[in-house]
């Protein structure tokens, strides 16, 4: 087999499969933890920030999907990057993506661990790094197996949220709620609520990292607005069934559903909820890394990252080197970060992520264009204001970490030669 063909990963996925990846980013431990905190931030306006999340993700889906159909190979934005607006641009894409999603890959394997060991200690962090090596190991022998076992996770996920919907449509609660409570930063609180629950939202980027494995190019678009607009609608269910349930409670709960569930007469729901989240934090954690990959790979090709990440495993077509040692960062952070953290700094890179695919997008010729351009520019002002309601922690730690990797690129030359 010749280098190029060696480098080659194999187009299997059909528009089935594509979307099974993007559902399973997105309904993951967003649908479980994310609600808390947006109503914390948006109080009686949840709903309004979940439309303005909604609404910045239609807009970064839709660009997304336009480049891929332009564009169908490994790498996301990084590659509309570099192909539209120049291989700067293409760099600060592809390692906000990296840096910010290996993040969210410790925090999706973090979440699981929290659902599946309820005492908190070193269990905890070993079960965490233990399914980290697990999910690796399967994203190594191959993407249909991947899309397949994410398959298996989604529909017992899917099944949990629906015994939920159900429960909370067809019951009362035991007692009234009280309202939430008005924002008292108020738009500025609806913008941050907006910012949390677009974490959530983020997994159609999956989707897109995955062109050069799908069939047809045309696979992209149709993936990514069907699994985004499922995601939306049980996102909204959802929802309103928190905020008309547990009212003022939703701010302070930990166990959003499972306190639900106990508020409609119905305690012996939430084991199942905790297994549903578990199952849903595998997923998406999953889907993460085979992105995560995927990027990295079509880095390494560009040498915006080591060369020897660039290579594909003959026999399975994978990028397995930088797999492997994906799953090897995320077991260090697993050990050494909490989950709060981890959320936070990834929110930065994804956003700065989503804002250069607009601006790729924008600046497409018109031959090129799926959607006017005041779509773009739409999602580009979104992501933008996002980015800035985020915690000042988060920002300052993402303005580092770029500056790193800018850096890191500035000496690319000298270690080139060593290598």
């Amino acid at each position: 087999m010749s280098e190029r063909g060696s480098r080659e990963l194999a187009r299997r996925l059909g528009t089935g499969d594509a979307v099974t990846v993007g559902l399973s980013a997105m309904i993951g431990a967003g649908v479980f933890a994310a609600f808390p905190a947006a109503a914390h931030a948006a109080g009686s306006h949840l709903m309004l920030a979940l439309a303005v999340a909604a609404g910045v993700a239609w807009c970064n889906a839709l660009a997304s999907a336009q480049l891929a159909q332009r564009y169908p190979s490994s790498g996301g934005t990084y590659l509309f990057g570099r192909e539209v607006l120049g291989p700067w641009w293409g760099f600060l894409a592809g390692w906000g993506f990296v840096i910010g999603k290996t993040a969210s890959c410790a925090a999706m394997a973090m979440t699981f661990a929290a659902y599946a060991v309820p005492t908190e200690g070193w269990l905890r962090r070993t079960t965490a790094a233990l399914a980290v090596v697990v999910l690796t190991g399967l994203n190594l022998h191959g993407v249909t197996r991947t899309a397949h076992a994410a398959r298996l996770l989604l529909l017992l996920t899917g099944a949990v949220l629906l015994g939920f919907l159900v429960l909370t449509w067809t019951r009362e609660p035991m007692s009234p709620p009280d309202p939430l409570p008005t924002p008292a930063s108020g738009a500025a609180g609806v913008l941050q609520g907006a910012g949390l629950l677009f974490f959530a939202f983020a997994g159609y980027a999956r989707i897109a990292t995955l062109a050069e494995e799908v069939r047809r190019p045309e696979v992209l678009t149709r993936a990514i607005v069907i699994a985004l607009t499922t995601a939306i609608a049980l996102y909204a269910a959802v929802g309103l069934a928190l905020s008309t349930t547990l009212g003022g409670r939703l701010a302070d709960s930990s166990t959003a559903l499972a306190d639900a569930a106990t508020a409609v007469g119905a305690p012996w729901y939430g084991p199942v909820i905790r297994i549903g989240a578990a199952t849903a934090s595998l997923g998406a954690l999953l889907a993460l890394m085979a992105g995560v990959g995927r990027t990295t790979l079509a880095m390494a090709r560009e040498r915006d990252l080591p060369a020897w990440l660039a290579s594909v495993d003959p026999r399975h077509q994978v990028p397995d080197r930088a797999q492997a040692g994906l799953g090897i960062l995320v077991v260090g952070l697993v050990l050494l970060l909490d989950l709060r953290g981890a959320i936070g700094f990834s929110s930065v890179g994804v956003l700065v992520y989503y804002a250069i695919t607009n601006l790729s997008a924008l600046r497409q010729p018109a031959s090129d264009r799926r959607v006017p351009r005041g779509v773009n520019l739409l999602g580009l002002a979104g992501c933008l204001i996002l980015v800035v309601t985020l915690p000042r922690e988060a920002v300052l730690a993402g303005v580092a970490v770029f500056a790193i990797g800018i850096l890191g690129r500035l000496a690319r030359p000298a270690w080139s030669r060593r290598t």
